[in-house]
């Protein structure tokens, strides 16, 4: 490829590469035929190189190779410090908007991303494609799990501030007082939780190689997520059944994975029936690993939504309230430490949540 002999040139130095990427292509010609898909490709290049010429500079090189659904730019034109440079030479700039002509040119979904190299006159242009990509999904992912928490942020503040400042007009009866002041007391706590949620999320990557290597007793989670979980129990009179957990320790600290059930359970009392029940139960499937499943006799999930629930902001069918983080942190939490969480139909006629964690 040109370009790899071109970045091998500029390798004494740190360089911007940005990467797109048509998913299109693929499934075109594996649907409609490899002529179908190259009209698509061709197309699709003319944008490219459109958009390029008027985003990048005359030093910045592009490349792309016939029969490839990929896109390259490398930003090798000098510049003292790309980084602080122009809104045209940053690359997330750069980025966003070549794939803004490209979509609104095409049609078609974009994937992309944008990553640096430099150093090594091996340059290994695969890896860095995959570097980029990756790279770019796990923006978009906090872009829209930074959405979904500024829109959910928005409502408990709302909340409050009217309470308040009703409450500061006067003219109020002590019962309406109280429960102004009980109303704007809950809310508060709710945007807490958002909060120290946003900070769960952002921490999680630092902290993946301590997660890796804490332990925490089963048992004592257990009993914390019950006792937290009773009084939204009880405000829509569910039962919850629970079997009696083994005093295992599991590669979670007992505070996280107080968290993660406490999150799953509440799932499942606000999801399932009113007056219905939610049963938590503990499966020893060998001496390595311990499963927790939660079950509900809610409307359950459509394997169609299954992965999706999982995302940020992601939310299944259901109308009950929620802001699409919980699971998000779920799913983070448990895969830094090497567990994992998934969702099937329940006995119960609803959702089971299975939590999988390595002993210790």
């Amino acid at each position: 490829m040109q370009l790899q002999r071109l970045l091998a040139k500029h390798s004494d130095r740190v360089t911007p590469l940005l990467v797109v990427r048509l998913p299109a292509l693929e499934r075109t010609a594996w649907r409609e035929g490899r002529h179908k898909a190259r009209a698509i490709e061709k197309h699709a290049a003319a944008a490219f190189a459109a958009a390029a010429a008027r985003t990048l500079r005359a030093g910045d090189a592009i490349a792309h190779d016939s029969g490839s659904d990929v896109f390259l730019a490398a930003l090798t034109a000098p510049v003292r410090d790309w980084a602080e440079a122009s809104a045209g030479i940053d690359p997330r700039s750069a980025l966003a908007r070549i794939c803004a002509n490209m979509e609104s040119a095409t049609g078609l979904d974009i994937d992309s991303g944008w990553t640096t190299f430099g150093g090594d006159p091996a340059v290994d242009l695969p890896a860095a494609i995959g570097r980029g990509l990756i790279r770019g999904a796990q923006e978009r992912e906090r872009y829209a799990f930074f959405s979904a928490l500024g829109h959910e942020l928005r409502t408990p503040l709302a909340s409050i501030r009217g309470y308040l400042e009703t409450l500061l007009d006067g003219g109020i009866d002590e019962p309406t007082r109280t429960r102004f002041l009980s109303i704007a007391h809950r809310e508060s706590l709710r945007l807490s939780r958002l909060v120290e949620g946003m900070f769960e999320i952002s921490l999680l990557d630092l902290q993946a190689t301590r997660l890796a290597r804490t332990s925490g007793a089963l048992d004592a989670a257990f009993d914390a997520a019950i006792d937290a979980c009773a009084a939204n129990a009880s405000a829509r009179g569910t039962s919850v059944l629970r079997a009696p957990a083994p005093a295992a320790r599991v590669a979670i600290d007992a505070d996280r994975l107080t968290l993660v059930l406490i999150n799953l359970i509440d799932n499942a009392i606000k999801h399932g029936g009113i007056g219905g029940t939610v049963a938590v139960g503990v499966e020893l499937g060998d001496a390595d690993r311990v499963c927790v499943t939660i079950d509900d006799d809610g409307p359950g999930i459509p394997a169609s939504d299954r992965d999706r629930i999982f995302a940020f902001g992601g939310r299944g069918q259901s109308t009950a309230p929620g802001n699409g983080i919980g699971l998000a942190l779920v799913r983070l939490m448990l895969e830094r430490a090497g567990g994992c969480v998934d969702v099937e139909d329940s006995p119960l006629g609803g959702a089971r949540f299975r939590v999988c964690l390595r002993r210790n």
